[in-house]
């Protein structure tokens, strides 16, 4: 064995890497007995009992899901106003979850609670959190989400891409119709799943990359993103291990990889776009055209990189953007769709109403369901309400992190540098909001005196599915337009059945903790043809 192999092997051995972990957690251990906080000038929010030293609150809290087991420490040690005050680690972190508290937080001190917590995986993953997402406040990232509301998500945006939407879903149809009448289950999950991913492809790149197969790398890489950062790994907790060369290697392995894979194939697309552009501005140079209708016209990749000047983007910063559209569009519309279907076979009455709703106000000369018509079906509308306030696509809204301290959130004091979480999965089953049956699925809900006005749009805390404030999801507009489209045309084309042998009571529910949180069993569902539709396009134009 020669010196440098030496070397290496005594770096990577066991022993020295636990003996490095050891002398950092005494280092941790030091630092938590000489830096308690100081109780009794400021009034912090409760805290739980049962603190241990350097990991803090950690054991009381369940990985798989977090957001049941906060809920349930916030019902027994949280004042009423929903704050609790826990030590996860190294992180301080404030967990609201109650409406009032959100509101406190989200709104009257929007400002103090706008940056990101430092993330060692959000760093490696956006080249130095380059992205929208999870950049912390500041100017570079106005800049971005100016950039982002103006010329990527607005609603002129949206509604120019109606037709690739259009063409996705035609897709769909025909797939399922193909199976419809032969009595076999269709795997829904993958079909609502590929639809969109390939909805936000032909958006951000302006094609699908089925016949290339990259659809299923995109969605592999959108999983990926979902588990390192869903936010509990030793490296949130203990964000001092991954500066620890040694350690980072350890901890951030998969997100590294996941990087790397990402960057090969947005490089792939970036270049390809680019080439394109150069070819064909020589031709454009001498004539003037409307730079909005450009933009609603181009596909996101090509706005950015003629935007790449005038808001001073690098290539890392354009990737960036890009992960966050590819993950966030793709990943929650599934999500939503595949719990609506779900809860819709759960409760036979709901579905056959919404399909009253939609095949009652489709004009009778259309074979499907067009954006323009979806304005007038309120139950449609219902109904995705219900299912976010249920199963919000992200169950606790990315953590934001006190830039200044804040001596009166709702009479408490929080200070600099405290983690912040909303549990936005229990706000949507507050029994104070939605009432005694809170944990039931009843779209009804939002139809009260002609239609409650409790939105998803920031301003209700007690529904936050897509959060509030400044850092309120920027792709509202062009994920629910994919939602109720896709929705609108499946009940308007076909019933619906369960497999034989399985009854709605049978249906698992259950789910699987990430940065988002999907289903965890498969969706299938035996389609037929209803029989005023046998004669109809519906679905045959792909």
């Amino acid at each position: 064995m020669d010196q440098q192999q030496l070397l290496q092997h005594i770096i990577f051995s066991p022993q020295t890497l636990l003996t490095l972990l050891l002398c950092f957690l005494s280092f941790l251990l030091l630092r938590y007995y000489h830096k308690q906080p100081d109780q009794g000038r400021r009034r912090l929010p409760p805290s739980p009992p049962g603190r241990f030293p350097i990991i803090g609150h950690l054991h009381l809290v369940s990985p798989e899901s977090p957001h049941v087991s906060l809920a349930e420490l916030s019902k027994k040690h949280a004042g009423p106003d929903g704050l609790l005050l826990l030590d996860l680690g190294q992180a301080r972190t404030l967990v609201v979850s109650s409406p009032r508290g959100a509101e406190a937080v989200l709104r009257a001190h929007d400002h103090a609670f706008a940056s990101r917590p430092p993330s060692a995986v959000a760093d490696v993953l956006f080249s130095g959190a380059s992205d929208v997402a999870f950049a912390p406040y500041g100017e570079r990232w106005r800049q971005a989400r100016r950039l982002v509301t103006t010329h990527l998500l607005s609603a002129g945006k949206v509604r120019a891409l109606a037709g690739a939407r259009g063409e996705e879903v035609a897709l769909v149809l025909a797939k399922v119709r193909a199976a419809a009448g032969s009595g076999q289950a269709v795997d829904l999950s993958e079909l609502l799943g590929a639809y969109a991913n390939d909805a936000v492809c032909r958006a951000v790149s302006g094609k699908s990359f089925r016949e290339e197969r990259r659809n299923e790398l995109f969605w592999e890489l959108i999983a990926g993103n979902a588990a390192v950062l869903a936010g509990f790994g030793m490296q949130d907790f203990f964000p001092g291990l991954a500066r620890v060369r040694l350690l980072r290697r350890l901890l951030l392995a998969r997100t590294i990889g996941l990087k790397k894979r990402w960057h090969e194939l947005l490089d792939k697309i970036i270049d390809d776009h680019a080439a394109k552009l150069s070819s064909s501005s020589s031709r454009k140079q001498h004539e003037r055209h409307d730079e909005e209708q450009e933009d609603q016209e181009r596909d996101f990749v090509d706005v950015l990189l003629s935007l790449q000047h005038e808001y001073n983007l690098t290539r890392d910063n354009i990737k960036g953007i890009l992960i966050d559209m590819f993950a966030a569009g793709t990943d929650t519309s599934y999500i939503v769709m595949e719990f609506v279907m779900a809860e819709l076979m759960r409760k036979p009455h709901a579905m056959a109403k919404l399909q009253a709703e939609v095949r009652g106000q489709t004009p009778k000369d259309q074979h499907t369901v067009k954006e323009e018509d979806l304005s007038g079906m309120a139950y449609l509308k219902a109904v995705v309400k219900e299912t976010l306030r249920l199963h919000p696509p992200v169950p606790l809204l990315l953590p934001r992190v006190a830039i200044s301290s804040c001596d009166d959130v709702n009479g408490y004091a929080v200070p600099a540098g405290t983690h912040v979480v909303v549990n936005t999965w229990v706000l949507g089953r507050d029994a104070q909001s939605w009432g005694e049956n809170a944990e039931e699925f009843k779209p009804e809900r939002f139809m009260l005196d002609g239609g409650s006005e409790v939105d998803y749009k920031g301003r209700d805390f007690q529904f936050l599915p897509f959060g509030a404030g400044r850092r309120i999801c920027p792709g509202l507009g062009f994920g629910m337009a994919s939602v109720e489209t896709m929705l609108a045309n499946l009940v308007y084309c076909f019933n619906w059945e369960l497999p034989r042998g399985i009854r709605e009571e049978d249906i698992d529910m259950a789910d699987v903790f990430g940065l988002t949180m999907r289903r965890k069993e498969k969706l299938l569902l035996v389609p037929t043809i209803p029989p005023d539709l046998e004669h109809d396009a519906c679905g045959r134009s792909a």
